[in-house]
Formats: C-alpha cells, structure tokens, sequence
C-alpha cells in the first residue's frame, strides 16, 4: 500500500499473521511483526493499540483507490491497491476446512445495504451472498462453499458485528 503523509510519499506491505481472537492481531508489516488490538471501530474511525502504543483514527473521505484519514492528528492519504472483499474473503474461512461449515460468518462489522441471493438458490464458492458498508466501503460478504441457500440470517439496513451468521449455506 502507497500512502502520502505532508506530501511524502511512502509506502508499506502489511498483512494479518495470526488472528488471536477477542480483536487481537499479529501483523507483519515490512517483514516485521506487530501486536495489534483493535478497541473500537465503526464508520467514523477506528482506535488500536499498536505495540503497547495507543492510536486513533478517523476517516474523512474515501474513493475507490483513496481514504483520506488522519491517525494521531497527522493527515494521511492512503492509496489502496487491494481489493478488501477478496481480504475479509480469504479470512473468513473461505477455503480449506472452513468449507464444511454450514454458517457463513461475517468477520467485520457493517451495515448491510443489499442482499445477492434468496433461500433456495445454488452457490458456488466466491459467489456475493450480501454486501456491508464498514469504515465507509463496500464489502461484499462471498460464500464460503459450493451449496444450497437454506436460511438468510440477515435483513437490509440490519447492522452486524463480527462474528454474526449472514446466511447457511448446505
């Protein structure tokens, strides 16, 4: 990820080690480990401990490349070449032995703007099931697994947390 601070542009490479659960994370970013916790997040911003550090930020504005924040009182142009659905995807059990499973969680919080599928449809691995707006973007939320619709656990407008079954999938 690029990111521009005053007019300085720099980059970094970070990515999720080891979910610890309870919003604690090992991340690596340049190839070198952090502890991470996430205190609170929602649409206007996030607060984390960073290394035993204390950090809080807000968003400002975001277009499909860009998120304009500010961290710490420090403006902050982040340039974003990842696609954060295929993320949340690849965390969210969307391979391996998370296949067997019939609920399909959600792993961020948001509000659910549009519902892909009906009970009854036939999915494949990958496939939308329903698409969240978190932190000011969309996520579309994707199946964990080739199978049957049996129940949609969600409504549009409805706010999910992490954690909460979106829908079963047979």
């Amino acid at each position: 990820m690029n990111y521009k601070i005053q007019d300085i542009e720099k980059s970094f490479d970070g990515k999720i080690v080891e979910n610890l659960g309870n919003n604690d994370y090992v991340i690596k970013i340049n190839d070198n480990e952090h502890n991470l916790k996430i205190i609170s997040m929602n649409s206007k911003g996030i607060e984390f401990i960073l290394d035993n550090k204390y950090h809080k930020a807000k968003y400002l504005e975001q277009s499909t490349n860009e998120m304009n924040i500010v961290i710490d009182n420090v403006p902050i142009t982040l340039n974003l070449h990842i696609h954060f659905d295929e993320v949340v995807y690849k965390n969210s059990g969307g391979g391996g032995a998370g296949d067997a499973q019939l609920a399909l969680k959600s792993q961020i919080p948001g509000k659910v703007v549009s519902i892909s599928i009906t009970e009854g449809d036939s999915v494949k691995k990958g496939d939308v099931i329903c698409t969240l707006e978190s932190m000011k973007m969309q996520v579309a939320i994707k199946s964990h697994k080739d199978g049957i619709v049996k129940t949609i656990k969600v409504k549009e407008t409805a706010t999910v947390a992490k954690g909460d079954v979106v829908a079963e999938i047979e």
